[in-house]
């Protein structure tokens, strides 16, 4: 596939350090421009701030680098989201409305991450159909699933080539999470490491999906460089890893850390 410029928002979260490498490492470095609202230290990649409230902003950047790929990553996660349901909501919905719009005007391939927070305690579980009831329970749920059908009405009525896959809980060493549900599957690792005390704030045998870091960025471009045509599903596609507790994870930490040790504080 050709590209100019790929554009990625909210290079600086957890999955966008590791995203933005991989394209580096694909298309170059000087192919591969990364924006947030504030630089993360590192002089030696292409970066400029970017407010994804700020429309007009986007559009100069996209033009001055000849933009023609955006993975749009900046968003408020669900934990973050629930102290501020407002503010989580504006900033995940105006912003993801900024890029749509943009990439119908400058024609721009998009790629917007869905997540298993679309669902709720009503989905199977097992086996989850692609279309199944979607009855999120938290706002950054709510603001994915509008998402997807912002997503889906947009290629619709306009052609935007957009695609999105629903990520399950990520895990990777390569970079922090940024305040997800399922992100104590991370921060456990570092207090583990530290001879901490790690305080989970889901129960023991809250079951989650997960997903290795490698594999959710493999998934992510494959469905990117696919030919237009063979994407059929222009919502979100499912895309399952596997799944376990803060028990069953905490249980295999303490095979290697005999000491480690866990407290359960539900929120």
């Amino acid at each position: 596939m050709e590209t100019g410029t790929i554009l990625v928002t909210g290079a600086n979260g957890q999955i966008g350090t590791v995203l933005t490498e991989e394209l580096r490492r694909r298309y170059g470095a000087s192919a591969v421009l990364s924006t947030d609202i504030r630089h993360a230290g590192n002089n030696n990649i292409l970066f400029e701030e970017l407010d994804v409230m700020d429309k007009d902003r986007l559009a100069e950047l996209i033009k001055k680098y000849d933009v023609n790929q955006i993975y749009h990553l900046a968003a408020i996660l669900s934990a973050k989201g629930e102290q501020n349901p407002k503010w989580a909501w504006e900033i995940n919905m105006a912003g993801l409305f900024n890029i749509l719009e943009v990439a119908r005007d400058l024609n721009l391939r998009v790629f917007f991450p869905s997540s298993i927070a679309v669902f709720g305690g009503r989905t199977p579980r097992v086996n989850t159909p692609q279309y199944a009831v979607l009855q999120p329970e938290t706002v950054y749920g709510i603001s994915k699933v509008a998402g997807e059908n912002w997503c889906q009405y947009f290629h619709q009525k306009y052609g935007v080539d957009v695609r999105s896959v629903r990520y399950p809980g990520i895990i990777g060493y390569q970079s922090l999470p940024g305040g997800g549900t399922t992100d104590y599957a991370v921060d456990i690792f570092h207090s583990a490491v530290k001879g901490e005390t790690f305080q989970c704030f889901l129960e023991p045998d809250s079951r989650l999906p997960m997903m290795y870091m490698p594999d959710a960025i493999r998934a992510t471009l494959e469905l990117m460089e696919a030919p237009a045509e063979t994407v059929k599903i222009r919502s979100s596609y499912n895309l399952a890893g596997t799944n376990f507790t803060p028990a069953e994870i905490a249980r295999e930490i303490q095979k290697h850390l005999p000491g480690f040790k866990v407290t359960y504080k539900p929120d």
